[in-house]
């Protein structure tokens, strides 16, 4: 079968694309193997349109300062994907209304596509398409604010990334005083951010308005594909850590507060090791992150190690904190290339072995992945992504002696993990149901909304950090989280999956072969099945219920008693 795109194709303007679009619209399909060669031309065109975007993203924030790439990037969010909207909405009733369909139907994979083009269809209004261009220049402005904050550090401009590695210095005057530029910096951007995002609540709001929904939480439910789970299980959620997760954190900080021999737990006390012992340096740069990476994937699966080594070879990575760099850290799928590109902000600690194991979960998912025959297949549901990203935290901890040569380096360091994810529930439970009632009452005052993220914190947190004088920083806490501003209610996917990948860790601690094996099965599906049908291809439940997490958080708990 002939390629659809022209090999020579390039987008330049919306016109080029929207002749390819009028293409697929035109074509008069006549039978049921016609149909599914329309379906792999279509793929073809996602395929490139999203890989496009993909480079276009990766350029502007490897870089946030380069002007050529940001304009590159704006084009596609202002002007490429508000005109072809209208033509891809047209194509998804086409394919939606198709009489050959119907035998297709029965085919899972095809089944889950076929419904997420309907929602789609039901979700469309032409009147939205400037308010997601809008939107999307919105959190481009986010992330443009948050690349530029900087501190001085004795003479030097240092990003926040590479300035928090002074939170876990021995020193405690040393962390104060780092803390406090840090928060100073956040300090003079809060009322923009502020700002900013109310402008957001304000459009995102009237989407919902116009699509016929009440509020945007309920919107998002459906544009995200929540077909397996709902608003009362995201709540079930919320509860189960607060009764589960929570006392355990408790009892960790309480651990800390010992150790360290002091009154209070200040902001800058909860990162340091609490024997004072000198920070955790697993490597110097990103070149030596990657490839003691590779040796320690290589020992769990050499598989997973050739994943990264291509990647390497391909230069799909960009490791390093620089300034000028966008924060945080992601996995891009090239659809059309079938390869992904890791983008981080590595500084040499701890946490950034933890960003590269998570981020090489999803490439190895890309990679397995590659041979579904259509582009929707591979475009798995968060819960499903983040199962392979953070099962791999967990898993590729049995080649951390790639990092740590020392067993007391390694136990402590596994022990940071776990403790990591300890405190990482509560605040994806934290952050989630702030959403939640943020979408509620989209009417709110800026006073309502950081009463509203105190009172969240308090239900999620362990209350022994006195942030006495620093009322600001822990009141606006919530703008250093990026998915709030960027990718609304993509965030409890991860507290999810990190429940699946802790079933899986458990499984891995039963039958390592058996339990590697669930865990590239379920990757090799993309979403090919409902999401409870892949957890359990992995091995684990897709559930949220009291008993079942009292259970993980009792194996968590066992664990990490070794290792402490």
């Amino acid at each position: 079968m002939a390629a659809f795109i022209p090999p020579d194709f390039t987008i330049q303007k919306p016109a080029d694309v929207e002749i390819l679009f009028q293409q697929l619209l035109d074509y008069h399909i006549q039978s049921e193997s016609e149909f599914e060669d329309f379906l792999v031309d279509v793929s073809e065109l996602e395929s490139f349109l999203s890989e496009d975007m993909a480079w276009r993203y990766i350029h502007m924030t490897c870089d946030t300062q380069n002007e050529d790439f940001e304009k590159a990037y704006l084009q596609f969010v202002q002007e490429i994907q508000p005109k072809i909207a209208p033509f891809e909405d047209k194509l998804n009733q086409k394919i939606v209304d198709c009489p050959f369909k119907n035998n297709l139907e029965s085919n899972p994979a095809y089944h889950i596509y076929f419904r997420a083009l309907k929602s789609a269809v039901d979700l469309f209004r032409e009147e939205n398409i400037p308010l997601q261009a809008d939107l999307n220049t919105l959190a481009q402005e986010y992330s443009s604010i948050q690349g530029a904050m900087t501190i001085d550090w004795n003479g030097e401009t240092m990003t926040m990334q590479k300035a928090s590695n002074f939170l876990m210095e021995t020193n405690r005057d040393v962390r104060e005083n780092a803390w406090k530029l840090m928060n100073q910096r956040r300090q003079q951007d809060a009322q923009k951010l502020e700002d900013l995002f109310d402008k957001m609540v304000a459009k995102r709001h009237l989407v919902a308005i116009n699509t016929g929904f009440n509020n945007y939480r309920d919107y998002m439910f459906a544009a995200m594909g929540r077909f397996d789970y709902s608003v009362e299980d995201c709540k079930k959620f919320h509860e189960s850590v607060e009764h589960h997760v929570v006392p355990l954190l408790k009892e960790i900080q309480m651990r800390r507060l010992e150790l360290m021999k002091v009154d209070q737990l200040k902001p800058w006390d909860t990162a340091v090791d609490p024997l004072n012992r000198e920070p955790l340096k697993p490597f110097t740069n990103g070149v030596e992150l990657l490839d003691k990476g590779i040796e320690a994937l290589n020992e769990l699966d050499s598989f997973f190690g050739n994943c990264l080594t291509t990647m390497k070879e391909k230069s799909l990575l960009d490791l390093d904190s620089r300034v000028g760099k966008a924060p945080g850290g992601y996995n891009y799928p090239l659809a059309k290339t079938n390869m992904p590109f890791i983008f981080m902000n590595a500084t040499g600690n701890l946490r950034d072995v933890e960003t590269l194991v998570h981020e090489a979960g999803h490439a190895i998912h890309s990679f397995q992945m590659a041979p579904l025959k259509l582009n929707a297949f591979k475009n798995t549901p968060s819960e499903v992504a983040e199962l392979a990203s953070m099962s791999m935290e967990l898993l590729s901890m049995d080649g951390w002696e790639n990092y740590f040569n020392d067993d007391t380096l390694l136990n402590r360091a596994k022990c940071e993990q776990l403790e990591g994810i300890l405190g990482t529930l509560p605040w994806i439970a934290t952050v989630d149901a702030f959403q939640h009632w943020i979408y509620e009452n989209p009417n709110h005052t800026q006073e309502e909304r950081k009463a509203a993220w105190i009172f969240q914190q308090s239900r999620f947190s362990s209350g022994l950090v006195d942030y006495a004088g620093y009322e600001d920083a822990k009141a606006f806490a919530w703008h250093k989280q990026l998915h709030i501003f960027e990718v609304p209610f993509y965030y409890i996917e991860y507290g999810f999956a990190q429940l699946g990948a802790i079933g899986i860790w458990k499984n891995y601690h039963q039958d390592k072969i058996k339990a590697l094996e669930g865990y590239k099965s379920f990757m090799k599906l993309g979403y090919t099945q409902s999401i409870p049908n892949i957890y359990e291809n992995a091995g684990v439940k897709f559930e949220f219920s009291s008993d079942y997490i009292k259970q993980l958080m009792e194996f968590v708990h066992e664990q990490w008693a070794q290792y402490k």
